[in-house]
């Protein structure tokens, strides 16, 4: 800790006070250190650098110690003011039992009376941790969403892998809803093509949304190598204001009509899903496996975020504003990391650190909690959970064993396994102690396909 003199002024340690809060968690130490002491100081730094320094014209350790002083006592006096105010501060803190957050700041202290001419005197502003009781978590009532994987789910989910899997082929017909047409088509406003209003060889799944209601309807019934013109309305809310409520015309050529073809549900499905045998009957047990490791996420998520609303209703508290802070800058850095990922570039899209300032809230508080929780409750991950969780991880790949090793040998994803066990073992005592009713949630609702 380096501190210039001149910033902090010709002030004064040894004696610290706690003068209250200024605000909630906000502590002030007022600090005074003896000058005596920091000249004394000052002296023995300078005289251990003039043993080495260099100087032209002299030889190593012979440098006159006024040309060391003029050369480097500014420097030395603020490192020694700095290692002052580091042990001092660390003492009181130590003294009154003080959980500093993030680093103190210091300012000069303001003098009622004359100051003392032997002492520097400086106040360090700083926030302290806050003190956590927590709060009875018994009354509070949680819904726990259920749901059992019939085979109708399974039934389901084996119809979205076929539509993720279609082909298409030439129609032989007009065109109908869920066909794909590619056309080549110009729009025209008052006789002259408006931006973004031509294409070529351009792809449409009829009933897919892509383009306007109106466009799609006007190109249903129209056959491979038709052509046809039409006048079309924007919406008053088109996000193209030049356009939005305007009509204008469209020419369209269709160059081809093909309708979508389900794979069959046969081996070679079931070999493209990953059963090597194309055995069916394996193939759907593999399916309701996935599905249910999938449902049960989803269901422990749901269940995680209301577990969570609840420490946070009967555990209110105030956040120290650095970590806070701390966390809107990760959560920044982070949401860069993800543009960059896109291959966007960060510097045309400014990402800053207070628009997560509500959420790093939220996960502040919910850290001081949760850490509390488990240090008193005794919640912290044992290895045998840990080990559990990433065997349940690695299932879902070719070479488990592989993925387990990856996890042991890098201590970064260990800790992450060891944080969602921790994570896990809150939520089940939460759910041991709260007043939990179950809630069945429809198998669309949750998989987020519901209409």
């Amino acid at each position: 800790m380096q501190i210039n003199q001149e910033n902090t002024g010709d002030s004064a340690a040894v004696n610290a006070v706690v003068d209250g809060a200024v605000s909630a968690l906000e502590r002030r130490i007022d600090l005074s250190l003896p000058l005596a002491a920091i000249d004394q100081d000052v002296a023995q730094r300078l005289k251990h650098l003039a043993r080495t320094v260099k100087m032209p014209g002299f030889r190593p350790g012979k440098v006159p110690f006024k040309m060391v002083s003029q050369q480097y006592g500014r420097d030395a006096r603020s490192e020694a003011i700095g290692a002052a105010i580091e042990k001092n501060f660390g003492d009181k803190v130590r003294e009154q039992k003080l959980r500093v957050v993030g680093y103190p700041r210091f300012e000069p202290k303001q003098n009622e009376g004359a100051a003392d001419p032997a002492m520097l005197e400086f106040c360090a502003v700083f926030e302290v941790y806050p003190d956590v009781v927590l709060g009875d978590i018994t009354g509070r009532e949680i819904e726990k969403p259920t749901l059992t994987v019939s085979d109708a789910e399974v039934d389901k989910t084996i119809e979205v892998l076929r539509k993720q899997r279609v082909t298409y082929v030439a129609a032989g017909r007009p065109a109908v809803s869920g066909d794909r047409l590619v056309i080549d088509f110009t729009g025209r406003k008052d006789g002259e093509v408006f931006p973004g209003g031509e294409a070529s060889d351009f792809e449409i799944i009829l009933g897919g949304g892509k383009m306007l209601a109106d466009f799609e309807a006007a190109v249903t019934g129209l056959s491979a190598g038709e052509e046809k013109t039409f006048d079309l309305t924007f919406p008053a809310d088109y996000q193209a204001p030049d356009l939005a409520g305007q009509t204008v015309q469209f020419e369209v050529k269709v160059k081809s009509v093909e309708l979508p073809q389900l794979p069959e549900l046969d081996a070679e499905f079931a070999k493209s899903l990953g059963v090597a045998d194309g055995d069916l009957t394996q193939m759907r047990v593999e399916v309701r496996a996935n599905l249910e490791r999938e449902v049960n996420k989803r269901l422990r998520e749901r269940i995680k975020s209301q577990v969570m609303d609840a420490l946070l209703a009967v555990n209110p508290l105030t956040v120290p504003k650095a970590m806070v802070d701390q966390e809107s800058r990760q959560m920044a850095e982070a949401a860069v990391r993800d543009l960059e990922s896109r291959g966007m570039s960060a510097q045309n899209v400014p990402v800053e650190p207070s628009w997560f300032t509500e959420q790093a809230k939220r996960r502040t508080a919910l850290g001081i909690i949760v850490a509390e929780l488990v240090k008193e409750k005794a919640l912290a991950a044992k290895p045998e959970q840990v080990r559990a969780l990433i065997d349940d991880f690695a299932e879902t790949y070719e070479d488990p064993a592989e993925v387990v090793r990856w996890y042991y040998s890098q201590p970064e994803r260990l800790a992450e396994a060891e944080g969602l066990v921790m994570e896990n073992n809150v939520v089940d005592w939460v759910l041991a102690n709260a007043k939990v009713t179950d809630k069945l949630v429809s198998f669309d609702e949750l998989m987020g396909n519901a209409k």
